[in-house]
């Protein structure tokens, strides 16, 4: 049992993985005849670590992207609104990435209780279903934007994209729902910690099977189908576009940072999508290979650690693909940094007053 916690990790698709543990939790071991695989030390000091890394990096850069498009830019176009939101989610899943590392050191004993378990664990799921709907957003606004630039006035206000984003928080909520109904705190006496797991009520395996389905599905196929389109689209029409629809330098610097956002989210999450579904094929016993099952224990660790990061890589795509992000960081940085200088400047010039009268002092003193 303890080589089982032991190579298990605090998340799955649901939010935690006890993909081994499952066995004793939901009464399923999906390839009982092989052998374990103990999780290596260095693996719960490391990953830690990576989460400590990826909260320090992404709170900053996110707070950054926040405080750029609330006090200097402002939410007055499309895009800005859907990047707003998208930066929003991933703060909202930055501040529960410290429990996850405590909760990973630890062995797997959830200290913080019960209902911080089910916010935790909701919180990745928001995000995970947040971001890629933003994104989808994003570059169906790019679409609507290139291809029918007219047409699409009226569609792509900046009311209609309030609405939107209120349909996405709403949907991702509602996706999160199973989430923060069974996620709770489980107690393993013979381990003595308290893991924050999944409890599906029964039949287990069915709902661990609809969950994972659905994560894949909802939070990723579909999604880049959208948006696949959408660029297919978006090619299509420039390779025939000339003249004044090609010569557009906002246009096609907008393009690429939807573009570079699109393709970190892709690079960063599909290996976990990769292995939740093979988890699933295995659950189903659809995969009996022993050595699939061990790669998959070993992979989940860090499938999960590259998707983490995917919080921490947007602002810094903002930041160097989006100029007209980095000319209103600028100013941003420029209106706070002359009232700073303006304070020590009049307390250097009062300490530099004191220090010429006592210099004055000092000389008539010495003088006959």
């Amino acid at each position: 049992m303890t080589t089982m916690l032991n190579k298990s990790l605090p998340f799955t698709t649901e939010g935690t993985n006890f993909s081994s543990v499952n066995g004793s939790l939901n009464g399923t071991l999906p390839v009982s005849s092989c052998p374990s695989v103990s999780l290596s030390d260095y693996q719960s000091e490391l990953i830690p670590a990576i989460y400590s890394i990826i909260f320090i990096l992404g709170f900053i850069g996110n707070s950054v992207v926040v405080a750029v498009l609330c006090l200097q830019m402002g939410c007055k176009t499309v895009a800005s609104t859907y990047i707003l939101n998208l930066a929003i989610s991933d703060l909202l899943f930055l501040t529960s990435l410290p429990l996850w590392a405590v909760y990973y050191a630890f062995g797997y004993n959830w200290i913080f209780g019960a209902v911080m378990c089910k916010i935790c664990g909701s919180l990745l799921c928001i995000n995970l279903y947040a971001s890629i709907f933003f994104i989808t957003c994003m570059s169906v606004d790019r679409y609507l934007a290139i291809v029918y630039p007219f047409r699409s006035q009226r569609r792509r206000s900046l009311c209609q994209a309030q609405s939107v984003t209120f349909l996405v928080w709403t949907l991702a909520c509602l996706s999160t729902l199973p989430t923060m109904c069974f996620r709770n705190t489980y107690n393993i006496p013979e381990l003595g910690v308290m893991a924050c797991v999944m409890d599906f009520p029964n039949p287990r395996e069915s709902w661990f099977v609809a969950m994972a389905l659905m994560k894949n599905i909802l939070g990723f196929l579909v999604p880049f189908t959208v948006i696949a389109s959408c660029y297919i689209g978006i090619g299509k029409h420039l390779l025939g576009a000339t003249g004044l629809d090609k010569n557009t330098p906002n246009r096609d610097r907008a393009l690429r940072m939807v573009v570079a956002v699109m393709l970190a989210f892709f690079f960063c999450w599909c290996p976990f999508h990769i292995i939740t579904f093979l988890d699933v094929l295995t659950r189903l016993n659809l995969i009996q290979s022993c050595e699939v099952k061990a790669m998959i224990d070993t992979a989940v660790p860090f499938t999960l650690c590259i998707a983490f990061a995917n919080s921490t890589i947007n602002p810094f795509l903002y930041c160097f693909v989006g100029i007209n992000f980095r000319e209103q960081f600028r100013r941003l940085s420029e209106r706070r940094l002359p009232h700073s200088f303006s304070k020590r400047g009049s307390t250097s010039t009062r300490l530099s007053s004191f220090s010429r009268k006592l210099s004055d002092v000092k000389e008539g003193t010495k003088r006959p």
